[in-house]
């Protein structure tokens, strides 16, 4: 049940995120994140690179239960 919680919070994050930034993924924020996220490449396949920004997202929710 944590790890679903962790899921669950992490889209979450990324959703507040998207909403925060106006879902402008092509951005400063977005455009800084995808450089420091993958600045020796992206992810060969598009599967990698969703599975990367949902950790991502899951790594916030956590970091933000830290607080």
């Amino acid at each position: 049940m944590p790890r679903l919680m962790e899921w669950i919070g992490g889209v979450y994050e990324l959703a507040r995120l998207g909403v925060i930034t106006g879902f402008r993924f092509r951005g400063a924020y977005w455009t800084w994140r995808l450089h420091t996220a993958f600045g020796r490449g992206y992810p060969e396949t598009r599967w990698e690179t969703f599975k990367a920004f949902l950790d991502y997202g899951r790594w916030v929710y956590r970091m933000r239960r830290l607080r």
